[in-house]
C-alpha cells in the first residue's frame, strides 16, 4: 500500500520497502541489445533463438522495444547485466486514439545458465512504489535462481514517462510531522498539497482517470504477450497483491502461478480493513512480549499501555524537537494520538524496539519515537519517488467509492473501541482519505472491480505475523475461492515477509519449482525476536 515505510530490521537480504529501493539508471547495454525483427522467437537466455527481451515486437497497441535500463533514484547493482527496455501502450485504453505511454522494463537473468522457461514477473508495493527500483530485494531474495525476473515500471511511477510524482505532497508530509496529526488545519493543508498535486499533473496532460487496477493489469498482460512470453509466474508484494488479484481475474492467460506478500484483497480494500490488520499486527507483536518474561516483567500489558498512550496524547499532544541528519536545524515534532497509531503500525518493522520506546514515552521520554515517526519522511528518500497520481487514481476510483464513512470509522471502532472518535476517524496511513479524493475527482471504477477473485491457478499467500498493514487474515481470506492456494503465515515477522525472512525466500522460491507443493519446513522453530530491554 501507498503507506509511510518504516526502516526495516536489518539481515542480510534485507531491502526497505519504499524510497530506499530506487536505483540510477545505468544506462548500459549489454552486447547484442539489437532490434530485431517481430516475428523472431523468444527464449529466457538459455534455450534457442533471442534472449527475452532483445526483440522488438507489436502487438495490438503495445510495443515492446529494446534500450537502456530504466533511470532509478538510487544505485540498484541487482540491475548490472539486466536486458532492459520499454514497452509503450495507450494511456486509455478507451480512447485507442489519444496519447501513449511508456513502461520501464528490465530482466534480470536467471543466476543459472540453464534457466528454467517461464520465467517471473515482479509487482511492486505502493501504490506508487517503481518496480525497477525493487529489484535488488527480489534478487537479493534468490528469485533469480533459476528464473530471468521482469521488473516493469507500473504507469505513473518513477521510471514511467509520464511519472506522476509530486514533490510538494512529499514537502508536506515532512513538514506535517510539526502539525497535530488530525486536527482540521492539518486536514485543510493536507488536501491544499493533494489539489496542487492534481492541477500539476492534470495541467501536463495527464489522463488522472487512466492510473488504475484495470489499466494496469492490461499493461502487464501486453507485456507478456509482447515479449513472446508462452507462460510465466507473478509475484506481488503489498499492494502488487492487490494488482495481482485483479491481474489473475481479468487476464488469467499465460499465468502459470502467482505470490502474493502482504496481501490486500480489493474486494474489502479500505479503512475498516486497515484498522482490522493494525489489530492483528499490535496484537501478534504484544503477545510475543508477554511470551517472553524478560520482557512481559518489565513491560506488562503492554496492549493496554498503548491504548492509553494514545486516548493521552489524543487529548494532550506532545511536543518536543529532535535531531535529523542533514537538517542543521533542530525539527519540531507533534505526537498525538493519531501520530502514535500510525508510527506503531510502521514501527512492527522494528518490533524488538517496539515495548521500550512505548515505555519510555509512557514515562514522559518521547525521542525515540519522535525520531522514528519524522525520519522517514524527512529522508531525502522521501522526496519524488512516490507516484501520488497512481495513488489516488486507485484509493479514489477503487476503494473510497466502495466504503462509507460510518463502514470505516465502524471498522475503527470494532478493533478499538478504547480510541477516541478523532482518532478512530483517520485509518492508519489513510489520513484524508476521503477529502482528498474529492479534490482528485476521478470516475468510480464499475462495481466489478470489488469483486473477489476465483481462479485454480496455483497461488503462494504469504503473510507475517507482525503485520499490522496488511494482517494475516487476508491470506486465508483469499484463499476461499482460490482453488489451488497455499497459504503460510511466517510467525514474528512485519509487512511483505520476503524482505526480512530468510524461511520466506526460501518457501517462495520452492513454490515457483512446485507450485502445489512448497517446502515450507523451515517454519518449524522460527523464534521471536529478543525484545529490549531498557534500564
Amino acid at each position: 500500500m501507498a503507506l509511510d515505510h518504516a526502516p526495516r530490521r536489518r539481515r542480510r537480504t534485507v531491502r526497505q520497502l519504499h524510497a530506499t529501493t530506487a536505483g540510477v539508471a545505468t544506462g548500459i547495454l549489454m552486447t547484442g541489445l539489437l532490434t530485431t525483427p517481430a516475428h523472431a522467437e523468444h527464449g529466457t537466455g538459455g534455450g534457442a533463438g533471442a534472449a527475452l527481451g532483445t526483440a522488438t515486437r507489436t502487438v495490438g497497441d503495445a510495443r515492446f522495444v529494446p534500450g537502456p535500463c530504466p533511470k532509478t533514484a538510487d544505485p540498484v547493482p541487482a540491475l548490472k547485466g539486466a536486458r532492459c527496455g520499454t514497452l509503450t501502450v495507450p494511456e486509455n485504453r478507451a480512447r485507442p486514439d489519444g496519447r501513449t505511454i511508456t513502461l520501464g522494463v528490465a530482466i534480470v537473468p536467471a543466476a543459472t545458465s540453464t534457466p528454467k522457461p517461464d520465467p517471473i514477473v515482479w509487482l511492486a508495493g505502493g501504490p506508487g512504489d517503481d518496480a525497477v527500483g525493487e529489484a535488488g530485494m527480489a534478487i537479493d531474495g534468490g528469485l533469480n535462481r533459476d528464473r530471468d525476473v521482469i521488473f516493469m515500471s507500473q504507469r505513473g511511477t518513477y521510471s514511467a514517462d509520464p511519472a506522476l510524482t509530486c514533490p510538494n505532497i512529499d514537502e508536506f508530509n515532512a513538514r506535517a510531522v510539526g502539525l497535530v496529526y488530525d486536527a482540521p488545519s492539518t486536514e485543510r493543508l493536507h488536501v491544499q498539497a493533494t489539489r496542487t498535486c492534481r492541477d500539476q499533473l492534470a495541467g501536463r496532460g495527464a489522463d488522472l482517470s487512466a492510473y488504475n487496477d484495470t489499466e494496469s493489469a492490461a499493461d502487464y498482460a501486453d507485456l507478456r504477450v509482447a515479449l513472446g512470453i508462452d507462460r510465466w509466474n507473478v509475484f506481488g508484494i503489498s499492494y502488487g497483491t492487490h494488482l495481482a488479484l485483479i491481474y489473475m481475474r481479468q487476464h488469467p492467460q499465460g499465468i502459470r502461478s502467482v505470490g502474493i506478500d502482504g496481501i490486500l484483497p480489493p474486494s474489502t480494500a479500505g479503512s475498516a480493513l486497515t484498522w482490522s490488520s493494525a489489530r492483528q499486527g499490535f496484537d501478534g507483536l504484544f503477545k510475543a512480549c508477554a511470551e517472553q518474561p524478560a520482557c512481559n516483567l518489565r513491560y506488562p500489558n503492554l496492549s493496554a499501555t498503548f491504548e492509553r498512550l494514545v486516548r493521552e496524547l489524543e487529548a494532550h499532544p506532545v511536543t518536543t524537537t529532535i535531531t535529523v541528519p542533514g537538517h542543521p536545524q533542530p525539527v519540531k515534532v507533534v505526537l498525538d494520538g493519531g501520530a502514535l497509531v500510525n508510527w506503531m503500525t510502521s514501527a512492527t518493522h522494528l518490533a524488538p524496539g517496539v515495548p521500550r520506546s512505548l515505555d519510555e514515552l509512557a514515562h514522559g521520554n518521547p525521542q525515540r519515537i519522535a525520531e522514528q515517526w519524522a525520519g522517514g519522511r524527512l529522508s531525502p528518500q522521501a522526496f519524488g519517488r512516490t507516484a501520488h497520481g497512481l495513488v489516488y487514481g486507485v484509493f479514489c476510483s477503487e476503494w473510497v467509492p466502495y466504503e462509507s464513512r460510518a463502514e470505516a470509522l465502524r471498522g475503527g471502532r470494532e478493533a478499538f473501541p478504547s480510541f477516541p472518535r478523532s482518532v478512530l476517524a483517520q485509518a492508519p496511513q489513510l489520513t484524508f482519505l476521503r477529502p482528498d479524493c474529492a479534490v482528485w475527482n476521478v470516475p468510480p471504477a464499475p462495481p466489478s472491480i470489488r469483486d473477489v477473485t476465483r481462479s485454480d491457478i496455483p497461488t503462494l499467500a504469504l503473510s507475517g505475523g507482525f503485520d499490522a498493514q496488511t494482517g494475516a487474515a487476508n491470506g486465508p481470506y483469499v484463499a476461499r475461492t482460490l482453488s489451488r492456494a497455499t497459504v503460510v503465515t511466517v510467525p514474528y515477522e512485519p509487512h511483505v515477509v520476503f524482505a526480512t525472512s530468510h524461511c520466506a525466500q526460501e518457501i517462495t522460491v520452492s513454490f515457483f519449482d512446485n507450485p502445489t507443493a512448497p517446502n515450507t519446513g523451515c517454519l518449524t522453530g522460527l523464534k521471536p525476536p529478543q525484545f529490549e530491554i531498557g534500564p
